[in-house]
């Protein structure tokens, strides 16, 4: 029999509910994963998507057919699964989240014992043949659990989660004052997505004035999908720093694993620009440790690192590449201009706490705004955010626009997608991992008209293709 089994990405599964990802396959998975990953204790979450508890349901139920013990953290974040495959004694994490993507879709980001990251290069694939055999011996739809199973044991780990959060960012006795003296105001956009369960039990413990939006977990996402990157949502968030003449702007996505910026006028600050600042803030703790980067924007990252006296190293886009080449490289800190940040002492992970927590304590250090931390970086070093088209031939196409420029290019590697680098302006092209999408990133050497000309230039030609229409 053959299945759908389109969900399996290169690094998590992911698919619209339920043509894509339904009970029946979750209770596969559960399966699979006692039965390919070993795993006989296993601790799950979910976000608020309205899919997420029958999906849950069906996981546990799979797993405990298998013989795995389950513990359910419920509404959570994916670090927070993370924190617990990280310091609990269990085989495997798996959190059920969507991210930031529309409400009819839904995910599994799984961990091994430790937070290792379970990708295609590391037993995806696997549990995706696994899945496809086991449908196979089941055909039988709707034989998943339509309730919760029982021996599936709750536990919440959030005070510890949130205790090393306070002790590794330094907030537990820091005095962060805004360049007024008064306590920093920062508009904190949860998005209707889990952020705001750990922030209202944060906040108390931290010098700030929160303006609090969107708190309460809402899988019907009133307010729209947690997609801090869509223009709609941006631009209500850059609203709300100006009406409340707040010091920045904090939105996070659906599982809070990101965390985006805006500075005290509203102005989206691009992920790329915090890379740079976080990789200082921990080469002050580690001198001389790797910083891992993406191959999408990178100019401005290597020259900070190497001022601070760190070691740039490139890897692969994606949470699950990105932490094995942390860990391979034993990274103290590594960043994706899509606003991963991952952390070497948080089991090389992704947080979404983390890096606002850090960069708030650098403002308070340095007595500085976020406009004036970054401003002359964005000038240094101007790009084009991610833009993203449809095309019917994305391998063609990236042959056809490297044939046309590479031959004038002095760097040219294949990492991930096509990389070209010219004397004042490189570019990215590189296929979605988990969508259909061709991306481009652009960038220059302090000069934005060049970025804006070769960027026009670039989509122009992708835009003429046959087949090619907007994201």
């Amino acid at each position: 029999m053959t299945h759908d089994l389109s969900c399996f990405k290169a690094y998590d599964i992911r698919g619209r509910v339920p043509a894509a990802l339904n009970p029946d396959l979750a209770r596969a998975l559960g399966r699979a994963v006692a039965e390919v990953l070993g795993a006989r204790n296993v601790v799950v979450g979910r976000d608020a998507r309205l899919s997420g508890p029958s999906l849950r349901d069906a996981l546990a139920g799979g797993l405990l057919a298998a013989g795995a013990r389950v513990t359910d953290l419920g509404l959570c974040g994916t670090e927070e699964i993370y924190y617990a495959a990280a310091h609990q004694p269990f085989d495997a994490g798996i959190m059920i989240t969507g991210s930031h993507n529309p409400a009819d879709e839904n995910g599994f980001k799984l961990v091994r014992a430790g937070a290792v990251p379970v990708s295609g290069d590391s037993g995806l694939h696997e549990l995706r043949d696994c899945v496809a055999r086991l449908l196979d011996e089941n055909p039988a739809r709707g034989a998943a659990p339509t309730s919760a199973p029982e021996g599936v044991r709750r536990a919440c780990f959030r005070p510890d989660y949130l205790s090393w959060l306070l002790d590794y960012s330094g907030m537990r006795a820091a005095g962060v004052r805004s360049a007024t003296g008064r306590p920093l105001k920062i508009v904190a956009d949860a998005g209707n997505g889990c952020a705001g369960l750990a922030l209202r039990e944060l906040a108390p413990a931290l010098p700030f004035e929160f303006v609090c939006r969107q708190m309460e977990p809402d899988g019907h996402f009133p307010n729209g999908v947690p997609n801090p990157l869509l223009p709609e949502k941006r631009q209500a968030t850059a609203q709300a720093v100006r009406q409340a003449g707040a010091d920045l702007g904090i939105a996070w996505d659906g599982d809070f694993d990101r965390c985006f910026f805006y500075d005290s006028e509203g102005r989206f600050i691009e992920g790329y620009y915090l890379i740079g600042l976080l990789a200082g803030e921990l080469l002050r703790r580690f001198p001389g440790g790797k910083i891992i980067h993406d191959t999408r924007v990178y100019w401005n990252t290597r020259e900070m690192v190497l001022a601070a006296g760190g070691t740039p190293v490139m890897g692969k886009t994606g949470h699950a590449f990105m932490k094995e080449r942390m860990r391979a490289e034993d990274a103290v800190y590594g960043g994706e201009m899509s606003a991963h940040h991952y952390f070497r002492d948080f089991a090389y992970c992704d947080s979404g706490m983390l890096p606002w927590l850090l960069i708030t304590a650098l403002l308070g250090r340095t007595g500085a705004p976020l406009a004036e931390l970054v401003s002359a970086r964005m000038a240094a070093y101007p790009c084009s955010g991610e833009i993203n088209r449809r095309v019917a031939d994305a391998p063609g196409l990236m042959r056809k626009l490297r044939d046309r420029y590479a031959g004038a290019a002095r760097h040219e590697d294949h990492l991930d997608g096509l990389n070209l680098e010219f004397a004042d302006w490189r570019f990215n092209l590189r296929m979605s991992n988990t969508e259909p999408l061709l991306r481009l990133n652009v960038e220059s050497r302090a000069n934005a008209a060049l970025l804006e000309d070769k960027t026009g230039e670039l989509l122009r030609l992708i835009d003429a293709e046959e087949g090619t229409s907007p994201a």
